[in-house]
């Protein structure tokens, strides 16, 4: 009777004084209340943090059934999450690196969301490829795809152009890793300066995406199971080799951490930094600031093809459902919460994420944004590691910080990947 009565309290506080049903959000994106509390205009939202924020007051603004609660949390959550979900009280909607969602499903502690999409209206068909491959395991969908964001190529034109690698004005990329290690040669030649600025110290996701990137593309599984990596083979090690000669040449920087890499290229010490969608916003205002290193000298592509298929390992962040009781009126709500997100998915795309509907990505109004034409495809090229693969961000750190050793020089390329084999296949191995 007690555990009735309970249950019965649980639901029935779903709802406000006011009568409209009350869900729980959960999200990161930083907090900006100061800013944007108020605000529901979301056309003139700008960032991660004041276009989420505004996005969710106009749904409270708008919709006269539900109130979304929204709690900040501190990037990126998880073991507040994992917390809540132990105390069997998860919040109705969390912000989920796609990477990460197979943790969780696995153990069935989120809901498929094909029923909300239903109840929304959202064909899942109408989601691009990679997005919607981010958020599905086992033939089902533990997500609303919100984004596609991986690595691209953000490059300094105006040394591009003094090293003679500019045509239609648009910078010239390599189509093989021997044009790769020409063009570099002929680039550091002509400027002084490196062509590759690598953040090789403290950020393993560089060098994992890397060799994640060129295996994929010349035809190899990364993960052939859910337990193994496979990247000590001809294809792990072609792509090794080549950042390693790249290094050892002086023509990609070897001791820098992101804060220095990133200071670096927008101060013109090199051509091209690798790095993800989230730094446009930033790389783009330094080109319009006069005065400035980059100013009308910036461009970004998607990684060059070098090998076999042009393909890119890529991520995305979605909104996933945690598993718990609720009433009718929450699903419903969230339905409709679905609904008006994914009427804001251009907005979201100004961040510089790739958008997670097609529709969006083929609009002119995404197309007019600052080098989105440029990098558009990558929602069709783009590929997430299998969603069998568990622990994924532990797991990239292992990758990254053995491929860091073999591109630096610190271990031979075959003892850096067989190490990363090992690590890795030890780690999963163990894993309930």
């Amino acid at each position: 009777m007690l555990l009735v009565l309970a249950a019965a309290l649980a639901l029935g506080s779903c709802s406000g004084g006011d009568g409209r049903t009350r869900i729980y959000l959960q999200r990161f994106f930083g907090e900006c209340g100061a800013e944007y509390g108020s605000s529901t205009n979301v056309a003139k939202a700008e960032g991660e943090c004041g276009i989420i924020t505004t996005i969710t007051n106009a749904f409270n603004a708008s919709d006269r059934k539900a109130v979304v609660d929204t709690n900040v949390i501190a990037w990126p959550g998880y073991p507040q999450l994992t917390s809540q979900m132990a105390a069997k009280d998860p919040p109705d909607l969390v912000t989920m690196h796609e990477n990460v969602i197979s943790d969780y499903a696995s153990k069935g502690l989120l809901e498929p969301v094909e029923p909300y999409l239903k109840a929304a209206g959202l064909d899942p068909a109408s989601f691009t490829r990679a997005s919607r491959e981010g958020v599905t395991i086992g033939g089902r969908m533990y997500g609303l795809p919100w984004d596609t964001h991986g690595g691209l190529w953000h490059i300094n034109t105006a040394l591009f152009a003094k090293a003679g690698l500019m045509r239609g004005g648009k910078p010239v990329l390599p189509n093989s890793a021997e044009e790769m290690l020409a063009q570099a040669r002929q680039f550091k030649a002509r400027t002084g300066k490196p062509y590759l600025i690598q953040s090789l110290v403290g950020d393993p996701a560089g060098a994992a995406r890397n060799l994640y990137t060129y295996v994929m593309a010349q035809g190899d599984p990364v993960f052939p199971d859910a337990t193994h990596l496979k990247v000590n083979t001809p294809a792990g090690q072609r792509v090794a080799a080549l950042f390693h000669q790249l290094t050892a040449e002086g023509l990609g920087t070897s001791n820098m951490d992101t804060p220095a890499a990133i200071a670096a290229f927008m101060s013109g010490e090199g051509g091209i930094y690798a790095t993800g969608t989230w730094m446009i916003g930033q790389f783009q205002q330094e080109s319009m600031t006069p005065g400035r290193p980059l100013y009308g000298s910036y461009a970004v592509m998607n990684y060059p093809r070098l090998w076999g298929q042009h393909l890119i390992y890529v991520g995305g962040h979605a909104w996933v459902v945690p598993a718990r009781p609720r009433s009718p009126e929450q699903k419903a709500a969230i339905a409709r919460l679905f609904r008006f997100m994914a009427a804001h998915n251009f907005d979201w795309a100004r961040t510089g994420h790739i958008p997670a509907l097609t529709a969006v990505l083929d609009s002119p109004r995404f197309r007019a944004l600052p080098h989105r034409v440029d990098i558009a495809p990558l929602a069709d090229i783009g590929r997430p590691l299998p969603g069998y693969v568990r622990r994924q961000s532990a797991v990239e750190g292992i990758v990254g910080e053995e491929m860091a050793a073999a591109i630096t020089g610190q271990k031979p390329i075959p003892q850096a990947l067989g190490t990363a084999e090992r690590r890795v296949n030890e780690f999963l191995g163990q894993i309930e």
